[in-house]
């Protein structure tokens, strides 16, 4: 499954920049600069987001993490 951008979910659930910053509670330059990637939301902002756009990032988040720890924790096996 290809991964989706903040923007393509807002633009896929119908919402303009605006709407969408006023249901989520932030200002419309925050979430676009979240969108461009040039900041990040913290943890209560991202739940709003989910709340907002109906979907689970913290959960992918985890779990792409933790994917991610499990693959840099393999080693590749030498042959003698």
């Amino acid at each position: 499954m290809e991964a989706l951008t903040l923007r393509a979910i807002r633009v896929n659930r119908g919402l303009s920049l605006e709407q969408a910053s006023v249901l989520i509670g932030i200002s419309k330059d925050t979430l676009s600069n979240y969108e461009r990637g040039d900041t990040y939301p913290d943890v209560p902002v991202l739940k709003r987001i989910e709340k907002v756009y109906d979907v689970k990032i913290l959960n992918n988040m985890v779990n792409f993490l933790l994917d991610d720890t499990a693959e840099s924790g393999k080693e590749e096996k030498k042959e003698d």
